[in-house]
């Protein structure tokens, strides 16, 4: 026998993590969060980036507000650059390097490590599965998942977006264009809906000019100020932030508990299992190593939450030598990303709007869609100027659009990198383009796949590699989605239209590289290991027709508390 530091230990605290951790903690159990980031907005962390501060925190006295709104200040270089930022994959010391990872593609990974995990610049999207990628296709049906997404809705909460200058007009061509609203929340046909969105309701009082920005940011309600992307930095209270990432929604209900205490700036390098009689091989704690000290520990539990994400999850899997499965890391999904513009002209969009311009960076950052199921989806999208200007001329897997030829029959005028005296004028247009972000549904594939590399290693063992090639069947849906997209724009209005034509390895949205059925059971329990389960997206069977997958994954943590609880500890 041995003495336990917990119940359940849950590694990293993201769109998953958190939610198991909530949930556990509810129904009584000790639970102790391990996160390899920084944890901001938190009293015993006053310079997180600066040194290395307290151990633990399971209180939520010890959130504080002003600190949160120090250091979430929206500025772009500083919370966006992925090598220094604070929105970024790597240790709380901003000066030193991210953790490495090897891409076998071009592109870039856009995770981030810290208390909240990526949802700390996610953009809320919140919307259900397609029934159609998980029906007689998952090993669990979409009916029983229908529970826990309202239960996630509710305690988000999910509500439709309201309507800004860019959803109008994207309403405006999607009807023009022939699509029909779509009335539920379940996707069954094609067709265009308001996004639902896990954001507060707008500040009643956001247009009244006797309150100044700095009343409204310290009210409760979004102010639709836009830069989402950057990090929300309003609100009352860091359980109040408008955009309900979990650093600010289950993160402090978690610690509500009572039951909960969250570790940052540790990250778990290893699995520890046992040989038990009855159970067989079966996990009991963690190894973790301290960012700052480089000081190790281990912490025992009766069961482990893996929540690492698609690439560390795996990762620590083989780093630990837990029993080989051909498809851990395999049959890597994500959902293939393109970015679709249209520039219009003010007299245009003063006849549509009655305003001379779509200033796509008011309002939620994506707040109206297009779903089809069997392509994917693509949402009307408005970020910061900065990433505007990234996103939509200056990244793209196909060079420059100077060197292309003309593609006769296509529906954009542009297509790659732009550059020169015509970037200068369509950047003169940035406040009448309004722009789509394309999510193609991506095939399931066992060549696309996380592994480690067998000679490079970082302080926390052998690094992962990642290979993605899209097959044709990929591209062929995304290359659709992109043809929509830009019909609608020019039904809508636009007088040119751009296709930045990303990278395949734009990596946003990663899935199954633990898929249920194969590595997980139904229960996301792992097959092999007992008390071992996964709790982030890697256990999504497949890229759940297209959709965000945030709330699917945080649906199938509040799942996995219940059946976990049920059997091990009830």
């Amino acid at each position: 026998m041995y003495n336990i530091d917990a119940d359940v230990i849950v590694i990293g605290s993201g769109g998953g993590g958190a939610v198991a951790a909530k949930e556990l903690g509810e129904k009584g159990l000790k639970v102790l969060v391990l996160e390899a980031g920084p944890w901001y907005g938190n009293k015993k962390w006053p310079e997180p980036n600066v040194r290395r501060g307290g151990e633990w925190s399971s209180s939520p006295l010890d959130l504080d507000v002003a600190l949160y709104k120090k250091q979430y200040n929206t500025y772009e270089e500083n919370m966006n650059d992925v090598v220094s930022g604070r929105f970024r994959f790597g240790p709380a010391d901003r000066r030193r390097p991210p953790w490495h990872r090897i891409m076998r593609q071009a592109g870039d990974i856009w995770q981030l490590s810290g208390v909240g995990g990526t949802t700390q610049h996610y953009w809320a999207n919140s919307p259900r599965a397609f029934p159609s990628a998980i029906d007689q296709i998952w090993p669990i049906s979409y009916r029983e998942l229908i529970p826990y997404y309202e239960k996630v809705e509710a305690t988000l909460p999910v509500q439709f977006s309201p309507t800004t200058s860019k959803e109008e007009l994207f309403y405006f061509g999607a009807k023009k264009a022939g699509w029909s609203l779509i009335p539920t929340l379940d996707v069954v046909t094609p067709g265009y809906r308001p996004m639902p969105n896990a954001i507060l309701p707008p500040n009643p009082h956001f247009t009244d000019p006797n309150y100044s920005i700095d009343q409204l940011s310290s009210m409760e309600g979004c102010t639709l100020a836009g830069h989402c992307v950057n990090g929300c930095p309003v609100g009352p209270s860091v359980d109040k932030i408008a955009k309900r990432g979990t650093l600010v929604s289950y993160v402090p209900l978690a610690l509500k508990t009572g039951n909960v205490a969250i570790r940052p700036n540790s990250f778990t390098t290893k699995i520890l299992t046992e040989m038990d009689p009855k159970e067989g091989l079966r996990a009991v704690g963690v190894r973790f190593r301290d960012t700052w000290t480089g000081e190790t520990g281990e912490l025992l539990a009766k069961a482990v939450v893996m929540a690492a994400g698609c690439i560390e999850t795996p990762r620590l899997w083989i780093n630990s030598q837990l029993p080989y499965n051909p498809w851990v890391g395999r049959g890597m999904t994500h959902h293939y990303l393109d970015w679709v513009s249209g520039v219009f002209e003010e007299k245009d969009l003063l006849r549509i709007l009655g305003t001379p311009n779509v200033n796509p960076f008011v309002g939620h950052t994506a707040g109206a869609r297009i779903d089809y199921p069997g392509l994917g989806c693509f949402q009307v999208s408005g970020v910061s100027p900065g990433l505007f200007a990234f996103m939509t001329y200056g990244f793209s897997g196909t060079g420059y659009d100077a060197a292309r030829m003309p593609e006769p029959g296509e529906p954009w005028n542009i297509r790659g990198r732009v550059v020169g005296p015509e970037l200068k004028e369509l950047m003169l247009s940035y406040r009448n383009t309004m722009s789509m972000l394309i999510l193609a549904d991506d095939e399931t594939l066992y060549r696309n796949r996380v592994t480690v590399d067998p000679t490079l290693q970082d302080e926390h063992g052998p690094i992962p590699v990642i290979h993605y090639t899209p097959s044709q069947k990929t591209i062929q849906r995304r290359d659709q989605l992109a043809r929509y997209a830009s019909e609608l724009l020019l039904q809508a209005g636009a007088k040119r239209v751009i296709r930045a034509d990303f990278p395949a390895g734009f990596f946003l949205h990663l899935e199954s590289t633990m898929r249920m059925g194969y590595v997980t059971d139904s229960k996301c329990e792992a097959i092999q290991v007992k008390r071992l389960y996964i709790g982030d997206n890697s256990t999504h069977f497949n890229g759940i027709g297209g959709p965000n997958p945030t709330l699917t994954t945080q649906a199938l943590a509040t799942r996995l508390a219940d059946l976990m609880f049920d059997k091990y500890f009830s």
